[in-house]
């Protein structure tokens, strides 16, 4: 067991089954935002949460602008803490960008990653003739130049576009919170690589079994996402969820956890 790696990467674990699920948060979060859902698979589950490198109580001196200039760099965190962890055929749930760190994962580790749960996933934010990914390169730019300007206001106007649930503001405090507590610096780098990357082409090379998790309506990923998604991955499974914005595992709890557990009983014995 590789000490450093669980330090750098602050890796909790809780849970005592055979099977192991590894939880990774998205873009400007850390694995905190997983406490809502992680006690419905403790029992039956070993649960494994950690921060990618730069996000949370990671070790931020760490932090490498070459190594983490593409999604690949936030890939060799989740495969080394595998890798430090000794796991194989995990389930993997990955919210956002951590959908396609995973994807990528899996793709590079054949047989580490067995089911594959994405929540909100998007290959490519950017609209391409043919392809609708919520955004010109115009709107991501004015996003990055106004992280660079004001964090704070960043956070503060990103919040409640990507939570949405305005009849429950306290849930839009909550993830400006979570949002505000980054480092400036390095979480504009990771929203650059993320809002800039294009993996559309490496989605017919994933194997693992796959549930994609689309909320009705989310402002940053739109609906044709999830079905471009579910029509690229040959072995996935598609749920347009009732939860509207981008972070149903804090909205909409109750709901994420039935889904997922359906998706886990299903592939029982297959």
């Amino acid at each position: 067991m590789n000490s450093q790696v669980l330090k750098r990467n602050n890796v909790s674990i809780i849970g005592e089954g055979e099977k192991t699920i590894v939880f990774g948060h998205g873009l400007g979060c850390d694995q905190l935002v997983w406490r809502k859902i992680s006690q419905a698979f403790k029992d039956e589950y070993r649960l494994v949460f950690f921060d990618y490198v730069g996000s949370g109580q990671s070790d931020k001196e760490q932090y490498s602008y070459d190594r983490y200039s593409t999604l690949y760099g936030y890939q060799q965190d989740l495969l080394e803490v595998c890798d430090a962890l000794e796991l194989e055929s995990i389930i993997f749930i990955g919210h956002s960008v951590s959908s396609m760190i995973g994807a990528l994962a899996s793709i590079e580790r054949p047989g580490l990653i067995e089911k594959l749960i994405m929540i909100g996933p998007s290959p490519h934010f950017l609209n391409k003739p043919g392809y609708h990914g919520g955004f010109e390169k115009e709107d991501i730019d004015e996003l990055l130049n106004m992280m660079e300007i004001n964090y704070k206001e960043w956070a503060k106007y990103l919040a409640p576009i990507a939570m949405q649930n305005s009849e429950r503001p306290e849930l839009t405090s909550e993830f400006e919170a979570v949002l505000s507590a980054n480092d400036p610096m390095i979480i504009r780098q990771f929203a650059e690589v993320t809002f800039t990357s294009d993996l559309r082409s490496i989605l017919p090379d994933i194997k693992a079994t796959t549930l994609i998790l689309q909320p009705q309506f989310d402002a940053l990923v739109p609906l044709e996402i999830g079905n471009y998604i579910h029509k690229e991955i040959a072995d996935s499974h598609l749920v347009v969820m009732d939860a509207a914005g981008h972070n149903p595992h804090i909205s909409d709890a109750k709901e994420t956890i039935r889904h997922i557990l359906a998706f886990l009983t299903s592939q029982k014995g297959l």
